[in-house]
């Protein structure tokens, strides 16, 4: 996977951004999860973390003031500690599920916060929309060979 993958994936982001006027899950969000398409299972399992995430967050909201940059460092850290749940213990409680680990260590909290923020189905959307097209671009520069 080339460096340049991720380079491409925020530049499609962006102008999905600008484009459209929301966001798709995040700026970095769609390269990563672009380049993971081809690894279904590991998609999933980012976005129940993410899922998770959301949902942790919006039930301690009911008890806890969390706006602003708390609620993002919130959602980062709870992020953070479902892909350790994702790495440590699922797999011992059900040794099939090392391909729902999820991608990185940030991307479910970032996911998450850009879901409170705008709305499951607007995110969902635009997240699928530059995903597939993040995929299909790298896709094509690895075939014609724009990477060496």
């Amino acid at each position: 996977m080339p460096a340049e993958s991720f380079f491409i994936g925020l530049v499609i982001s962006c102008l999905f951004v600008e484009l459209c006027g929301f966001y798709p899950g995040g700026i970095i969000v769609p390269a990563y999860l672009g380049l993971y398409l081809d690894q279904p299972l590991r998609v999933v399992g980012t976005l129940l973390a993410a899922g998770l995430t959301w949902g942790i967050c919006r039930l301690l909201n009911q008890w806890f003031i969390i706006y602003g940059r708390r609620r993002f460092v919130l959602m980062i850290v709870l992020g953070g500690m479902m892909v350790l749940v994702g790495y440590r213990w699922l797999p011992q409680l059900w040794p099939t599920a090392v391909e729902l680990r999820p991608i990185g260590w940030l991307i479910p909290g970032i996911f998450a916060n850009t879901l409170e923020r705008q709305g499951l189905w607007l995110t969902f959307i635009g997240l699928t929309i530059t995903s597939i097209i993040i995929f299909f671009v790298i896709k094509l520069l690895l075939i014609v060979g724009a990477f060496s």
